[in-house]
């Protein structure tokens, strides 16, 4: 079953078949139009290119760094129609996920676009647990 919404903007159909069960904190697919909008990878340095300590920080500070690079084409976290995220341990990854969550509502809100969680061996950065590239699609 598909269900469309609009958000700022962006109408936007959400892809759910039916009979599957409802995802938690993502969306299994999304259609729409407008100006597309790419993110490269985006780790979690501030702007010193200092790493802080754990995953969940360095999701939360991704998530920061993902707006920014965003904000400069005027889009935001409604307007993101994929992510996909690779981080170094999905056993850490799982261990936070509460905290993760805690951070995604608090820079990103309520908008949850399709995304994928990858285990790589190991990212460019060697502090980096964390690296995240994003689509969004912007109102023309």
């Amino acid at each position: 079953m598909s269900s469309e919404g609009r958000r700022n903007g962006l109408v936007h159909t959400i892809l759910q078949p039916p009979g599957w069960p409802e995802p938690q904190g993502y969306v299994n697919g999304v259609a729409a139009r407008g100006r597309m909008v790419f993110t490269g990878g985006l780790v979690g340095w501030d702007e010193t290119g200092a790493f802080p300590e754990g995953l969940a920080q360095q999701v939360r500070q991704t998530l920061g760094n993902t707006r920014a690079v965003l904000a400069e084409a005027g889009a935001g976290p409604e307007h993101i129609v994929r992510m996909t995220w690779y981080v170094t341990s999905i056993a850490a990854y799982a261990a936070a996920r509460k905290e993760i969550g805690t951070a995604w509502r608090e820079e990103m809100g309520r908008s949850f676009p399709p995304m994928a969680v990858v285990e790589v061996v190991r990212l460019v950065e060697p502090q980096a647990m964390v690296e995240i590239e994003t689509t969004a699609l912007v109102p023309e």
